[in-house]
C-alpha cells in the first residue's frame, strides 16, 4: 500500500514493481494523508487486501484529491473509473442520494459506531439502487456534528441568529437555516480558509477532523448537545469502487476485497472515528477551546425548530413514490437498536 504525494506521481508510475501485482487500485480522497480516516481506515483497508491478496492487489492512496477534481466529483470519478476507488460524502452531491439522506437529518445520528451500524441495515433494506452505478465497499457515519464557533459562544438555541454557519449536505443546510443561522455549503477541506477570512462565523463538523484541518486554532467556542460528545446531525460517507473494476477481478481476488467490506469494514470505521473524536476533542480543549452544552431539557426546542425539515424529507419521498414516513421510523428504529438517539 503507498500513500502517493503529488509530485512523485510519475516517479511511481515508472517503479518496476508494477509487474509483481495482477491489479493496482488507485484510491482517491479529499483529506490530508493525516486525517483519521486515512491512517484509520483507509490504510489498515489497503493493507489488508493487499497482504491477504498475496500480493496481488496493489493499493496506491491519493489523498487530499491530488488526482485532481473537486471533493464532489469523487463518487463520480469511481463510477466512470476516473479512479478506481474514492472515499466520500454522498451529501456533498445534493439530491443525489435522498433516500441516504434521513441520515443527515436534524438530530438523526448517534455515536460514528452507532449510525454506522444502522447504516448497513438501512443500507441493505433500501439504497442498492441510489448505489447501484457502483460497488459499494461500505457506508459509515462520523459521530454526530457539533458546532464550532470563531467569535461567538452558541450556548442556546437564540445565539446561533444570524451567523453563518458552514454545512455539509442539504438537510444541514435547511436545518441551520431552521434554527435561525445562514447556512453555507462547502466541502470541508474549504473550511478552515473560510473561518480565516471571516466568510463563515462557524462550521457544524464533527471532532475527528480537527488535527488535520487544525480548526481548533480558528474556532474556539464549541456546542454539544445534550450530553458529552452529543451532536445535531451527521454525513453519510461512502468508500465506492468502479463497478468494472471489481466485477473484473478473478473471484479469488473478489473474495479478498468482500471480505474486506460491509459489516467488517464497517465496524472498524466506526471505531476508529469514535476514538478519534475522543482525542480530537481533548486536543481543542488543551488549546483553549470551551464547549457549551445545551442541556438535554432545551434540545427538544432545538428539534421542534427543525421538525419541518424532517417532515418536508418524508413529503419529497412520498412524492417520489416512497413510504417516506416508514423509511424514517425504520431508520430511527436502527438507531434506537445500535445505541443511539
Amino acid at each position: 500500500m503507498k500513500t502517493i504525494m503529488f509530485a512523485a506521481i510519475a516517479a511511481v508510475a515508472t517503479a518496476g514493481g508494477a509487474a509483481a501485482q495482477d491489479v493496482t487500485l488507485r484510491l482517491h480522497h479529499f483529506l490530508s494523508a493525516e486525517a483519521p480516516v486515512q491512517t484509520g481506515l483507509l490504510e489498515p483497508w489497503a493493507a489488508a487486501v493487499e497482504e491477504q491478496s498475496g500480493g496481488r492487489i496493489d493499493v496506491e492512496i491519493y489523498p487530499a484529491m491530488q488526482l485532481g477534481g473537486k471533493p464532489p466529483q469523487l463518487f463520480d470519478q469511481a463510477r466512470d473509473g476516473i479512479v478506481d476507488v474514492a472515499w466520500t460524502l454522498l451529501g456533498y452531491t445534493p439530491g443525489r442520494f435522498p433516500i441516504a439522506e434521513v441520515f443527515e437529518l436534524p438530530f438523526m445520528a448517534g455515536t460514528a459506531a452507532e449510525t454506522t451500524n444502522a447504516l448497513q441495515r438501512f443500507q441493505a433494506k433500501y439504497l442498492a439502487d441510489e448505489l447501484s452505478s457502483v460497488h459499494p465497499l461500505v457506508l459509515h457515519a462520523p459521530a454526530a456534528y457539533k458546532i464550532h464557533t470563531r467569535d461567538k459562544a452558541v450556548a442556546s438555541l437564540g445565539d446561533l441568529g444570524g451567523l453563518k454557519i458552514r454545512a455539509p449536505s442539504r438537510p444541514m443546510t435547511d436545518g441551520l437555516n431552521a434554527l435561525g443561522a445562514t447556512a453555507v455549503g462547502m466541502p470541508v477541506p474549504e473550511v478552515p480558509q473560510a473561518l480565516t477570512t471571516g466568510v463563515i462565523d462557524g462550521a457544524v463538523v464533527p471532532w475527528e477532523v480537527f488535527g488535520s484541518l487544525r480548526i481548533e486554532t480558528m474556532a474556539k467556542d464549541h456546542t454539544e448537545f445534550g450530553e458529552e460528545n452529543g451532536g445535531m446531525a451527521t454525513s453519510v460517507m461512502a468508500l465506492v469502487m468502479n463497478r468494472a473494476v471489481y466485477e473484473g477481478l478473478p473471484d479469488d481476488l473478489k473474495a479478498v476485497v468482500d471480505a474486506n467490506s460491509g459489516a467488517a469494514l464497517a465496524e472498524i470505521a466506526g471505531r476508529v472515528l469514535d476514538e478519534a473524536e475522543a482525542t480530537e476533542r481533548q486536543k481543542a480543549l488543551d488549546a483553549g477551546g470551551t464547549v457549551h452544552l445545551v442541556p438535554e431539557a432545551d434540545v427538544a426546542a432545538w428539534v421542534e425548530a427543525t421538525r419541518p425539515v424532517v417532515n418536508a424529507w418524508v413529503a419529497a419521498m412520498e412524492g417520489a413514490g416512497h413510504d417516506g414516513a416508514t423509511m424514517l421510523e425504520d431508520a430511527r428504529a436502527m438507531l434506537n437498536a445500535a445505541g443511539g438517539s
